[in-house]
């Protein structure tokens, strides 16, 4: 099996889909690889450390396309300017690409490799389960995301974190509040704790509780007879009754924060709204909000997507590509969510076996034999 590691040509992505470390434990196996130049720069990871490693370098995106059996990438595919050609008419009928296809938002993209014949395992989709979660790259690049988060809020906010002690008097600790408690929000208490601020954290589901707690965190708990939570473990769509009660709730908490942190997502639908233009208003001068979930809506509703905005004296971070911010660390453990699912659903000599029967394979396999066969992408079509 030929795996093609193309060059991300998204704008502001420095992530690499496999290192070079990668190649050389998946060679001992039997697998080949075709890395485009300068695929690995953004990243810290150059021609000559591919090489070294086993891998061969192609001279531009069209060879890797025309050779390889399964291509690996970090972002969706997209139109090629440089080729003129979008990515999926690269791929030979019947490939398998393996990338963040986020088909639920992206639907059209889903449609577009069905009826190409292309084959599509998306990252985002892989099922939380025990046996999944070492390929389960949603939450190694949320983790780095939550983590980067509070670092940039930090740099940008006029004061520090911690309780300090000084002979000229004392500074209280900057106090923040993190929306949502998925895999960013919980490695942003963590990083927000051990930097020394007061955590308080807002989330639709009750059950998280007891981990934010754990990490030192506050919980804001919304009164709900609701579940709140899908049997992936993901956020459901809350109720605008529930939305409001939320709102009212955290308006006192988020006016008086330093630096709010927004994670909440909900797979297939737009963003909610948990920071209103009101809020905004009502914080201090100098106060910061880092939007992660500004990629689908955002959940400020001043922040603008892969913009920083100030608006009533608050800087608003719209953050829509965190991970790449730390490309090294991001390449390196989704290049081990990549090989991890490529051993999977590959046999002993190398070659791809995608069993359908296969939990992982179901819940992550997006188009095969040119047809969408994703049951919710499916009904996100339908809808």
């Amino acid at each position: 099996m030929i795996i093609g590691v193309p060059k991300e040509i998204t704008g502001g992505e420095k992530r690499v889909a496999v290192v070079p470390d990668t190649v050389v434990r998946m060679s001992k196996k039997g697998f080949s690889f075709l890395v485009q130049k300068g695929a690995g720069y953004e990243a810290s990871f150059t021609d000559e450390m591919y090489e070294k490693a086993g891998a061969k370098i192609a001279e531009n995106a069209e060879e890797v396309f025309s050779n390889a059996d399964v291509i690996v990438k970090v972002q969706k595919p997209e139109f090629n300017s440089d080729l003129n050609k979008h990515e999926i008419d690269l791929i030979k009928k019947g490939n398998l690409l393996i990338t963040f296809m986020y088909s639920l938002h992206y639907t059209e993209l889903a449609i577009q490799c069905a009826k190409a014949g292309v084959n599509v395992i998306s990252m985002d989709a892989i099922p939380r389960t025990t046996l999944a979660q070492k390929m389960d790259a949603l939450s190694s690049q949320a983790n780095l995301a939550g983590y980067k988060s509070v670092i940039i809020g930090a740099n940008a906010l006029g004061k520090i974190f911690p309780l300090m002690m000084t002979a000229a008097g004392t500074i209280s600790p900057a106090k923040v509040v993190i929306m949502g408690a998925g895999v960013a929000g919980l490695q942003a208490i963590g990083t927000a704790k051990r930097l020394g601020a007061i955590v308080e954290v807002s989330d639709i589901r009750p059950q998280v509780k007891e981990e934010v707690e754990s990490l030192g965190g506050r919980f804001i708990m919304v009164e709900t007879d609701e579940s709140m939570q899908d049997a992936g473990g993901y956020a459901k769509e809350a109720s605008e009754e529930f939305l409001k009660k939320q709102k009212e709730l955290i308006f006192k908490h988020v006016t008086e924060a330093d630096l709010v942190i927004t994670t909440a997502l909900v797979p297939g639908r737009k963003s909610p709204v948990l920071v209103t233009e009101e809020m905004v208003k009502n914080m201090k001068p100098g106060s910061v909000i880092v939007d992660i979930a500004v990629e689908f809506g955002g959940n400020c509703e001043l922040s603008e997507r892969g913009k920083v905005v100030e608006k009533y004296g608050v800087k608003i971070f719209g953050e829509d590509n965190l991970a790449s911010k730390i490309a090294v660390n991001a390449s390196e453990v989704y290049s081990k969510n990549i090989m991890n699912l490529i051993e999977h659903i590959s046999d002993k000599e190398a070659n791809l076996q995608l069993k359908l029967e296969d939990k992982i394979v179901k819940g992550s396999l997006i188009c095969y034999n040119g047809e969408i066969v994703h049951e919710r992408t499916k009904s996100q079509i339908n809808n």
